[in-house]
């Protein structure tokens, strides 16, 4: 079960002005469940969108990247091209790995939604998520747009998060709110992953929506920022897909004044809201990664940047041997020192850490300092926070002022049946 992840209550999942959501159940992969889902977006909203960097992205990565370019070059040329208006997303095929055919499916499928919603081809961005090398089951996907449109509702947040699992076991979604003078605005977002999870991205899928209105070059910039700190900052198990996608839509439909600049009233409060919801998402799909029983922060303090600490945080978090001795309740302090001694290979400027000065804690208790064990450290403390469900890792390198910090799970059993059995 996911560790420690709270149940979604569909009642708190506050609607979005602008913004509706259907889904339909077209059999992708598997009979009687949701797995195709439209998201419907007012005219005027600002779309932006963070993807993988897997070099063998999917089609409808590339397309997702294409639309929105167009839509960016309309609006500076002045040509009548009414934005980004739809979201399309099935699960159970990534249409990844699919050559010429994938990229023709997944036009088609913008084609076809967007002949149902009268709306241009362009404005459409299209996702997939699940097995890869398999082209996508067309007749069953084209058949249930109709009733995905038709089904379109401001409250399906709940739902929409259901529709988009693969090997998730559990559905998350997010809303929070803030208030700027007598205006308040709403943040709802919902997210998928659970394996196959590593930046640059994650395999995931995360769209976050607010009624905010935030200029598209100020949403193009905050939305990397927010990727950067969220969803580029967790680690299952190293694996970078080729479908991540996170997109931010702000509809412009509050009545709180527009956000164009960073100075402007409200920005701190919203960007804070979008980060929360953001955050909170991204620690959902660790928190249900496939097989796990431990939720674990790794915090890195005083390097020289924030490449640096993250390039440590995750050459521990990614560690078979650290998430085993995790899974084991094992307190190997020499499986996380090991880590940190070769995360050099990905970060040169750590080819000269000086591990003499480099302190080591498990939750609060100090395990290691001066090149070995802490003179204070007793093994049963140690095992004492091993013994928990959330684990807490800090690394204080004493070199620089910077910081980063990462969230990973643990290697369990499961996780090595649940992909041996993927595509069975």
């Amino acid at each position: 079960m996911p560790v420690n992840l709270p149940e979604i209550i569909p009642a708190s999942l506050t609607p979005i002005k602008g913004i509706r959501l259907g889904w339909a159940e077209s059999n992708i992969k598997q009979a009687n469940r949701k797995d195709l889902l439209v998201i419907e977006i007012c005219a005027g909203s600002t779309v932006a969108g963070v993807f993988t960097q897997n070099r063998f992205c999917a089609a409808p990565v590339s397309l997702c990247k294409k639309h929105l370019a167009a839509v960016k070059d309309a609006d500076a040329k002045g040509t009548n091209l009414p934005g980004i208006r739809a979201l399309v997303i099935n699960t159970g095929n990534a249409n990844a790995g699919t050559g010429e055919q994938g990229m023709l499916d997944a036009i088609t499928t913008c084609e076809h939604l967007a002949e149902i919603m009268a709306i241009p081809f362009e404005s459409i961005l299209p996702f997939s998520t699940g097995v890869i090398l398999e082209h996508l089951p067309m007749n069953k996907l084209l058949v249930g747009l109709p009733h995905a449109v038709a089904n379109l509702t401001a409250n399906n947040w709940a739902d929409a998060a259901t529709t988009i699992m693969t090997t998730d076991i559990a559905p998350k979604a997010y809303a929070t709110s803030v208030d700027i003078g007598q205006h308040s605005i709403n943040i709802t977002g919902i997210s998928k992953g659970a394996g196959m999870i590593h930046p640059n991205m994650a395999t995931m899928l995360g769209y976050v929506a607010t009624d905010a209105t935030i200029s598209q070059p100020l949403l193009d910039s905050i939305t990397k920022e927010i990727a950067d700190l969220s969803f580029n900052c967790i680690s299952v198990d190293g694996d970078t897909s080729t479908n991540d996608s996170f997109i931010v839509i702000a509809t412009g439909k509050s009545d709180a004044p527009a956000i164009t600049s960073r100075n402007d009233p409200g920005f701190i409060e919203v960007f804070n809201a979008l980060l929360e919801t953001s955050q909170y998402l991204a620690k959902a799909i660790v928190r249900d990664g496939e097989g796990a029983t431990k939720f674990i922060t790794v915090t890195v303090k005083g390097a020289l940047t924030v490449d640096e600490a993250k390039t440590i945080g995750f050459s521990i978090g990614k560690s078979p041997l650290v998430k085993t001795a995790m899974f084991a309740s094992d307190p190997n302090l020499g499986r996380v020192l090991a880590a940190i001694g070769y995360a050099s290979r990905e970060c040169q400027s750590l080819a000269d850490l000086d591990t003499t000065q480099l302190e080591l804690y498990f939750g609060d208790v100090l395990v290691a300092e001066k090149g070995g064990r802490a003179a204070s450290y007793h093994e049963e403390e140690g095992q004492a926070i091993m013994n928990e469900a959330e684990i807490n890792i800090t690394v204080q390198l004493h070199r620089g002022t910077e910081q980063g910090t990462i969230w990973t799970c643990d290697f369990s059993y499961d996780y090595v049946k649940i992909n041996a059995e993927y595509r069975t």
